[in-house]
């Protein structure tokens, strides 16, 4: 009688495609520390809005709020100065995004010009959140050699109409994920679960789609209903149904860097999250919980700190022009 293997779990996906290493990050997106790690520099990067805090779509899980706690370019400013004068302070990247218009676009054509000497002259990394692109948009982000551009890839309709407040597609998002990999780009998509006001609704949709392009990184972060918004009364999605995802992403995306980004919610969730994040094969957090950097030592990884962006995977230890420290 023939014996029929048993498929790989997404533990063992992520062991055969990867080293028994787990990333862990403390961008400069706010301030933070834990009983494990204390990071250097809370600035060393931070998040730049193009709009301020001006966002044309006010979308129900945010409200600007995202915004509000941003490096603003000032009106009659421009980036490069800002980037200068945060460099100066102690910053090696930034991360660039903004509100929306109404076409669910951010709009950074005027700055995308000063990309390169950012990156020439002060050293640093530039990361760019675009929202939905042109062809046009998409072929000057590829011209002006930004180290990354993420995306949020949303897998239904609905979401996109009654969450985002926008007139478009799923295929609209698609078609923008097309059109920034067609530029060569490290791209790197992003999942919001839970995001139907805690619900899943087209997070099963957003994987296949991304499971379907050339991604350098995909990052899964989980809604968390902030004071002041349409959500504030929901619920965030439970533990064992996003555990369930992040089984479903790396079993989709075996060889994929597939990361546990900024946002999920605090407390005993977080660490959960954080422990079925590493058992299940994922490879980065930001972050991390209170006993999630033990965690990853005790199942056999070694953990690796960095203060910046965990959409900055390809960089590794030792090309990241931004910190490494030890764990």
């Amino acid at each position: 009688m023939t014996t029929v293997p048993a498929a790989p779990s997404p533990a063992q996906l992520r062991r055969e495609n990867f080293p028994d290493v787990m990333d862990f990050y403390a961008p400069g997106l706010k301030r933070w520390q834990s009983s494990e790690w204390v990071p250097q520099s809370p600035r060393r990067f931070l998040p730049v809005s193009v709009t301020g805090s001006a966002c044309a779509l006010s979308c129900d899980h945010c409200q600007t709020k995202v915004l509000e706690a941003m490096v603003s370019v000032r009106a009659g400013g421009d980036l490069f100065s800002l980037a200068t004068r945060l460099h100066e302070e102690g910053s090696d990247g930034i991360l660039l995004s903004g509100g929306s218009n109404r076409a669910g676009a951010v709009p950074l054509g005027a700055h995308l010009r000063h990309i390169p000497r950012i990156r020439e002259e002060l050293g640093m990394k530039v990361i760019v959140h675009c929202g939905l692109v042109t062809a046009k948009l998409a072929r000057a982000l590829g011209a002006s050699g930004v180290d990354g551009v993420m995306i949020d890839v949303i897998g239904a309709d609905e979401t996109l109409r009654h969450v985002y407040h926008l007139d478009r597609s799923v295929a609209d998002v698609e078609r923008s994920l097309q059109l920034l990999c067609d530029e060569g780009l490290r791209v790197i998509p992003h999942i919001v679960l839970g995001l139907h006001y805690g619900r899943f609704l087209g997070e099963s949709r957003a994987l296949d789609i991304v499971s379907s392009h050339e991604v350098s990184t995909l990052v899964l972060v989980v809604l968390v209903p902030l004071a002041g918004t349409p959500m504030a009364g929901a619920s965030a999605p439970p533990v064992d149904q996003v555990a369930k995802f992040f089984a479903l992403a790396r079993l989709s995306a075996p060889s994929t860097t597939i990361n546990l980004g900024c946002a999920r919610p605090l407390g005993a969730q977080k660490l959960e999250l954080d422990e079925a994040a590493i058992d299940l094969g994922l490879n980065g957090i930001a972050y991390p919980a209170d006993g999630a950097i033990d965690y990853a030592r005790s199942r056999g990884l070694v953990p690796r700190l960095f203060e910046y962006c965990c959409s900055l995977t390809w960089s590794g230890a030792g090309d990241t022009g931004l910190t490494k420290v030890s764990a």
